[in-house]
């Protein structure tokens, strides 16, 4: 007989296609996936998921059960938000998923503030690449620069992100000053990945440099800071992180980004979790200034 184990291991290898990838979902090893998925196949004498050169798919088995597990998911997410909701106590875990700039520029100060305040709380942060899920309970809180959408979330907004183009004055004494309604020719430019190309700050870069060469692309700003100050090119930055950073600030007006924060609606009002987005949304307002000085 399957019991919730097997089926949340069934759904996250159906979702992601993989046992890597399914693993890192459910925090478990990837061996330890696969014998899951050995012992539960051998306790159905059914196989529910074949492989194909895209990865695991369900069977026709597996297909014809999946929208029973969506639905058993989605009693048992919505039994733990009702007694989540209902936990009083100002102490436990609160998990939060957020961006790795505002963590490490912004973040750090508040939740230490917090934990004077409130010592029982204990923080789980994941500064993840992929979208956690607040309504499969991956996360309680949400800090994202792209406003969430589903229905059963509270969101509000928090911040705005201010942006500028960069340089190092050695990049400026080498190329000159790019001239961006021309397209930045002659110039270099460090910019993202390509699945993160659509954002509207990198999509602003794209538009002012289309005569530039791309020399570099790295999903991680940090790493595109250092290559600027190394004089690589040019970088459109968070001023979080490109202010007071030994670049030059160039004159350009990149658009600014607004800082969403979310959380189930079920869990909203309990204690721990209200204590906790309390501090971020004061913490925040506080560093307005440096996450936007333009405001």
């Amino acid at each position: 007989m399957l019991d919730w184990d097997d089926l949340q291991s069934f759904l996250a290898l159906a979702r992601h296609g993989s046992l890597s990838a399914a693993a890192r979902a459910l925090g478990v090893q990837q061996s330890t996936m696969s014998r899951r998925l050995a012992a539960m196949e051998a306790r159905t004498g059914a196989a529910l998921l074949q492989k194909t050169p895209s990865g695991l798919v369900p069977t026709a088995v597996g297909q014809s059960i999946l929208g029973n597990a969506e639905r058993i998911e989605a009693e048992v997410l919505a039994a733990e938000h009702i007694i989540t909701g209902r936990d009083v106590r100002l102490e436990g875990v609160v998990r939060i998923t957020t961006i790795e700039t505002l963590t490490v520029e912004i973040l750090m100060p508040i939740l230490a503030r917090l934990r004077d305040k409130q010592p029982g709380i204990t923080i789980e942060l994941s500064i993840a690449t992929r979208n956690l899920s607040l309504s499969h309970h991956e996360a309680d809180i949400a800090l994202r620069v792209a406003r969430l959408t589903q229905l059963d979330l509270a969101v509000r907004k928090v911040a705005t992100l201010g942006s500028g183009l960069y340089a190092s004055q050695s990049y400026l004494d080498q190329h000159g000053t790019p001239d961006l309604t021309a397209g930045c020719p002659g110039h270099t430019v460090i910019t993202t990945n390509q699945d993160l190309m659509g954002t509207p700050d990198m999509a602003w870069l794209a538009e002012h440099t289309a005569q530039a060469c791309v020399v570099l692309r790295t999903n991680n700003r940090y790493a595109q800071r250092a290559a600027c100050q190394q004089g690589v090119g040019l970088a459109c930055l968070g001023r979080l992180i490109g202010d007071n950073s030994g670049l030059v600030r160039l004159d350009a007006t990149p658009p600014s980004r607004e800082l969403w924060m979310a959380v189930h609606n079920s869990i909203r009002h309990t204690p721990r979790i209200r204590a906790v987005t309390d501090a971020l949304a004061t913490g925040l307002r506080a560093a307005a200034s440096r996450l936007d000085p333009s405001s």
